[in-house]
């Protein structure tokens, strides 16, 4: 029996060994799944870069401290973390050290809070990260809205030696932010009214030597005024040096033609027309300018804006490229050619006298000073046919008064005068509108424009070419 049972135990651990084998060689096609591992963990967003802006640049320069106090007291901190792109010129803490002194202040608490918002404003450029390999000796404009008529200040920077910004000196240049790049200067720069900007311009140094001869304030201290607002046409270096005075005028009036009130931007406020220039004649009246636009800007005939659109807190400035002589009523009647072209044809017509050469005669000098009535293009064009010889001598002679400089608030109704010809013209007045007859009779010439006034006489535009009698 116990052999029975050890065959019979054999006999199963066989059979178990055989069953084991026939499943580990045979898995129906199946494969079995791979022994499974910690599963890998998801990717996350990588952090983003630190954000350094221009705030916190200057937060994290000792050197800057004070300048972070003025944009905390102005609550401008925030608008040097905004996206930009910013250029700024920041001043270190000896600049706002200077810049406070000079003010009689203590603090920046102490600086009136627009006034310190508008200086910081004009320390940033905004719209464009201006690296020093980008700056040009040229003008920008700043942040800051404290130019005339709430427009934005004018900055001049000049590399012509290291790199300037209004007379302020770049110290450490090109510190890059996340949002811009700054400059560090050693001035605070302040707001600039006209003469600030002729003194910080190299160019401008001949005009401002002219300005200030012999100790001469009259003109910087009407500059600087901001009482009233002015358009200055400020010649560069070259254009005085070029300039001789052949009439020997006064230089100051000369300056002063170069000035004009109120504010004229090239764009946009400058058209063909005249202004009064702050230059008079021996009467007393504002010598006139006439300005055309047909190709740039023009003054004169005679000079021309290089730069355009200079602002200060006080007014505007164009650049010339010559200096604008005092002018004669011939000068007008060459530079307005879209109205006195045909004028001038006929007063340098073959056969006719030299009219230039008379009518550029200075005052007080005979015959001058004229009045001159001067008709367009026009009332040239109308005539039937244009006088020759001695006819046109006598009808252009016609058109001028000698020996006085009769504006229009000098007319009265019924007044008579003598014309260089001989004859008599006669105004007719109605409140502000003026007509004349002329030697024949014929009435009805109408002016176009009165009161052009020149350094010799005065220009009035009619619409009508004066006839003299022509029976005499």
């Amino acid at each position: 029996m116990k052999i029975l049972n050890l065959k019979f135990l054999s006999f199963l651990t066989l059979m178990c060994i055989m069953i084991v084998s026939c499943n580990n060689d045979d898995d129906n096609g199946v494969t079995p799944p791979p022994p499974t591992t910690p599963e890998a963990p998801t990717p996350t967003p990588e952090t983003p870069a630190e954000v350094n802006t221009i705030a916190d640049v200057a937060i994290a320069t000792p050197e800057l401290s004070s300048l972070v106090a003025a944009l905390q007291e102005a609550d401008l901190v925030g608008t040097l973390e905004g996206d930009g792109p910013f250029t700024v010129f920041a001043p270190t803490n000896e600049a706002f050290s200077a810049f406070l002194t000079e003010g009689g202040f203590a603090t920046v608490a102490d600086v009136p809070d627009e006034v310190l918002s508008q200086v910081l404003l004009n320390h940033v450029i905004s719209g464009s990260a201006l690296e020093s390999s980008a700056l040009t000796t040229s003008y920008v404009s700043s942040s800051s809205t404290a130019g005339v008529d709430g427009k934005a200040l004018s900055l001049f920077v000049d590399i012509s030696d290291g790199v300037k910004i209004n007379g302020s000196t770049v110290t450490s240049a090109d510190v890059e932010a996340s949002n811009g790049v700054v400059h560090i200067v050693d001035q605070v720069i302040g707001l600039p009214n006209i003469v600030d900007h002729a003194l910080n311009n190299p160019a401008l140094s001949e005009l401002v030597g002219a300005l200030t001869a012999d100790d001469n304030t009259t003109y910087t201290d009407l500059l600087s005024s901001e009482d009233i607002a002015f358009t200055v046409f400020a010649p560069v270096n070259e254009a005085f040096t070029a300039f001789e005075n052949p009439d020997n005028n006064d230089i100051n009036n000369v300056l002063a033609n170069h000035v004009i009130s109120g504010v004229a931007f090239a764009a946009g406020d400058l058209t063909n027309s005249y202004s009064n220039t702050a230059a008079v004649n021996e009467d007393g009246d504002a010598l006139s300018i006439y300005i055309n636009t047909d190709d740039g800007v023009t003054l004169n005939g005679e000079s021309s804006v290089a730069i355009a659109d200079i602002v200060a807190t006080n007014g505007i400035i164009h650049a010339v490229d010559t200096v604008i002589d005092l002018p004669t009523v011939v000068d007008f009647a060459v530079a307005d050619s879209a109205n006195f072209s045909s004028l001038v044809g006929a007063l340098t017509a073959e056969g006719q006298p030299d009219f230039v050469t008379t009518l550029s005669t200075p005052w007080g000098t005979d015959p001058a000073p004229f009045t001159v009535f001067a008709p367009v293009n026009s009332a040239f064009d109308a005539l039937e046919a244009t006088p020759e010889g001695d006819a046109l001598t006598a009808v252009l002679q016609h058109h001028v008064i000698a020996g006085a400089n009769v504006v229009s608030g000098d007319l009265v109704n019924g007044l008579a005068a003598a014309t260089l010809e001989g004859d008599e013209i006669t105004f007719s007045t109605s409140g502000d509108t003026f007509t004349i007859t002329d030697g024949s009779g014929n009435p009805g010439t109408n002016f176009v424009l009165a009161d052009v006034q020149a350094i010799n006489g005065v220009v009035h535009a009619i619409d009508t070419v004066l006839i003299p009698d022509t029976t005499n």
